[in-house]
């Protein structure tokens, strides 16, 4: 288990994005907005910034099957797991059309081949401007 505490963010999210590229799923220790803290085990399929500037990961929860979205920063520990992903995903074109509120997309485009670091430094360097 890696502790949020003891690496940089951006090293988090470098290993993160690896686990996201490979499919293999993710147990985080999460605190909830209210304070709470809580242990699942997700599949990130995406990773986003909010129009706050917080990077949001967006994840299937394998305990209910459904779509959660989880803050970095409230991230306390996690374990990547060597198993693969499991719980299926809606298709982009089956999701319901509703209006964003308070996220905002922001699209890198990089080669398919283009490693987790890259991208990671793709990122920030798209918050920057």
């Amino acid at each position: 288990m890696r502790h949020t505490n003891r690496e940089t963010s951006t090293t988090t999210l470098t290993r993160l994005i690896k686990a996201l590229d490979a499919k293999h799923p993710v147990t985080i220790t999460y605190v909830k907005a209210d304070g709470s803290t809580t242990v699942r085990t997700i599949e990130v399929y995406d990773v986003v910034v909010s129009a706050a500037g917080d990077i949001v990961l967006k994840a299937m929860d394998r305990e209910t099957g459904e779509s959660r979205s989880f803050r970095l920063d409230r991230l306390v520990a996690y374990t990547v797991h060597r198993s693969e992903y499991t719980v299926a995903r809606p298709a982009a074109d089956d999701k319901p059309a509703r209006p964003a509120h308070g996220l905002a997309t922001v699209t890198v485009l990089y080669p398919v081949d283009c490693p987790a670091v890259a991208r990671v430094q793709l990122l920030a360097d798209a918050l920057a401007a």
